[in-house]
């Protein structure tokens, strides 16, 4: 790598990383407004509050990466363009494809960032934030890698799971009297959950410790009343946007195995594949709309048409998953067809102004 080649992408490099400061200051603000509502709930202070929101950060970070190379790039050979440091640099031989090739370069760190946040740092410390959360609101609560921990009256309750259609899976149930001794000890298969806030238990397998024995039963089904809210227990929901491509391998598996309803899984599958490639394509598409010299066109105009298609990137992906899920679109397609349609556009604007 030579000399020029080191400025060009530390110049898109350091306006990139300026941009994704600056995004994630705007949303963390946003969200603090957002998290303001519960504050006073439980334990949830202003410290949890300041915890939740800085351990949501990579995850933003993680979302926000294409549009930050978009910017940056196109803020940075802006500047090179209006000092004619583009025009130089052209001048003395360097052609429109070695120019494409260190643009390559640069969206290959931004996009190795985004595989490194989105697969290990982003969703650990998503679902931490989650559970701290809710933790700290419904103090009779704890989450962890065993699942659900709940907290009724003189029962504690342990749920391993929630699928997608609200069946928990797993369920433990000891139940003490009022010296704090355990009197008995239920396992359950799975579970309902009704409207009126009970559960129905099925295969249940039940210990009833007495003074000298205990009685074991089963049962093939049961209603058990519980007050625990409903929306309690979507925490034990796994969400998509918070799930590795290898972890959203291994579900996807599970929930057909459990005759659930993957699409919405599969689209996150097949976005958070290819999600990486964006910042490559968003530094291509920083180019294509960069102006060569100051002479050719409106530079501000460009700049500002740039920067809105970036927006319309960022917004349009995950209006494209919710309306795929509605209209049956193949998953692949959600997921990619985005990514893929900026880089033809790039592809195409590239071309044309070459031809100029």
């Amino acid at each position: 790598m030579n000399l020029i080649s080191r400025y060009i992408i530390r110049q898109m490099a350091v306006m990139a990383v300026y941009a994704l400061l600056a995004f994630l200051a705007l949303y963390s603000f946003f969200e603090i407004i957002n998290e303001v509502g519960d504050l006073g709930k439980g334990s949830y202070n202003g410290a949890k509050l300041g915890q939740y929101v800085l351990m949501q950060m990579p995850a933003r970070a993680y979302e926000l990466m294409p549009l930050a190379v978009l910017i940056g790039g196109l803020i940075s050979l802006s500047q090179l363009a209006s000092g004619s440091e583009l025009t130089v640099i052209k001048a003395s031989g360097m052609s429109t494809k070695k120019l494409l090739l260190i643009l390559s370069q640069f969206g290959l760190i931004f996009a190795i960032a985004t595989v490194a946040l989105g697969e290990w740092v982003a969703p650990t410390l998503s679902q931490k934030a989650e559970n701290i959360k809710a933790a700290a609101i419904n103090g009779k609560i704890s989450t962890g890698n065993t699942g659900l921990w709940l907290k009724e009256k003189n029962s504690i309750i342990n749920v391993r799971e929630m699928l997608p259609d609200h069946t928990l899976l797993g369920i433990k149930i000891w139940q003490r009297n009022d010296k704090n001794e355990l009197t008995q000890a239920a396992e359950a298969e799975s579970a309902v959950l009704n409207p009126d806030g009970s559960w129905q238990l099925k295969n249940i397998r039940r210990s009833i410790l007495g003074e000298d024995k205990v009685e074991v039963s089963t049962a093939a089904e049961e209603n058990w009343p519980i007050s625990v809210k409903r929306n309690l227990m979507d925490v034990l929901l796994v969400k998509p946007d918070q799930m590795s491509v290898g972890e959203l391998t291994t579900y996807i598996d599970h929930l057909e195995k459990n005759n659930q309803n993957t699409q919405v899984y599969a689209i996150a599958w097949w976005r958070k594949l290819v999600y990486p490639v964006a910042a490559w394509v968003m530094a291509l598409v920083a180019f294509a709309f960069t102006p060569q010299t100051t002479r050719h066109g409106n530079m501000g105009l460009k700049l500002f048409g740039g920067i809105c298609l970036g927006l319309l990137f960022h917004f349009a992906g995950r209006l494209f998953g919710f309306t795929s899920q509605l209209y049956g679109v193949p998953p692949f397609l959600a997921g990619a067809l985005p990514t893929v349609l900026f880089a033809l556009l790039a592809v195409y604007l590239i071309r044309r102004q070459e031809k100029r």
